[in-house]
């Protein structure tokens, strides 16, 4: 894999050198010092990979992110060294299009591995990669149970933003249950819960093991295992199927919303990279949901949404503005 680091520090940048020669594979393309010369610099050579710095000199990771995914679109890992002091820069950067965000490795010591882990997950997420594979849920009788109308939203690359914009223009008296899965790591599930309550005014909060979704709040997967609903509506977390590169995974939970869920409801396949929840869309629309995918020009990422639309399992195409239209409608 071809690589290129965008980052201001020599000691990072040389920290970051002596991590990747510890995976042959791994090719180091070119280096720049700021995202200025990061855009210039992919637009003459495009990697397969950039490790971006968020704060720099000059143009910061944020916008260089914006512009290169505009530009030159390729995979982006933002590497930082001040995320938790920078966590709204970091949803804005994935909201560009960045895949993930890993802690910039430390000279002899800690984050090496931590980023060669991310690197790999990246490679077979760029890759052909593995299918959906197979779940379980825990093993619970199902009973009579009331339900809310239920929401599932799937995104990926440029999901943050998707997200937040979509659950904005739901209204506050909205009574529909929302869960949403979107490709984060679980150290950042928390911030991003906050950034998406402060976006939209919706509550927001991490997925708890047992819990159930309920009206007028929004639940987010929090662990890099799978999010799935027994057949008692009870949330859990399985880490079945392991090699899938995408965790948490959009197919798991949709899946398991086909199997188990005891109402239809609405689900969304939002902006992302791969083909990560269209056959689980695709099973929830045989069970008679409302299915939605987001159209092309609205994407920046049009993967996930394509691979629902090829399969014909979105009912409905829609640009990111009409998505939440549809869902109050449905809803009611």
């Amino acid at each position: 894999m071809r690589i290129a680091i965008v980052n201001d520090m020599p000691i990072a940048v040389e920290a970051i050198k002596q991590c990747l020669k510890k995976a042959p594979a791994l090719q180091i393309c070119w280096v720049a010092a700021d995202g200025a010369e990061a855009v210039t610099k992919c637009a003459q050579d495009r990697p397969e990979l950039v490790l971006m710095d968020l704060i720099m000199p000059v143009m910061d990771g944020v916008e260089a992110t914006r512009r290169i995914m505009l530009e030159s679109p390729c995979a982006i890992l933002v590497v930082t060294g001040c995320m938790s002091s920078n966590l709204s820069k970091v949803f804005d950067a994935m909201s560009f299009g960045a895949l993930d965000v890993v802690n910039t490795p430390v000279p002899g010591g800690d984050g090496g591995d931590q980023l060669l882990a991310k690197i790999a997950l990246i490679g077979k997420l760029i890759g052909p990669g593995p299918g959906p594979g197979t779940f379980e849920t825990p093993s619970q009788k199902p009973s009579a149970i009331s339900v809310p109308f239920l929401i599932a939203i799937g995104a990926s690359t440029g999901g943050p933003q998707a997200v937040a914009e979509a659950l904005s223009l739901i209204p506050a008296d909205c009574t529909a249950a929302i869960v949403i899965i979107q490709h984060v790591d679980k150290y950042f599930t928390q911030g991003f819960a906050n950034w998406l309550g402060e976006k939209t005014g919706i509550p927001v909060e991490p997925a708890r093991e047992g819990e159930r979704p309920h009206p007028g709040r929004a639940l987010l997967a929090c662990t890099n295992d799978h999010l799935v609903i027994a057949p008692d509506t009870a949330l859990h977390y399985t880490p079945e199927p392991k090699d899938y590169p995408f965790r948490p995974s959009v197919d798991v939970f949709f899946n398991s919303l086909a199997a188990n869920w005891p109402a239809k409801g609405a689900a969304v396949l939002l902006t992302g990279m791969g083909r990560d929840g269209a056959s689980g869309l695709l099973s929830l629309r045989n069970k008679g949901w409302h299915t939605i995918a987001q159209d092309k020009e609205t994407s920046l990422v049009y993967g996930m949404p394509k691979a629902a639309a090829e399969l014909n399992a979105a009912k409905e195409i829609l640009p990111l503005k009409s998505i939440a239209s549809y869902l109050c409608a449905v809803s009611k």
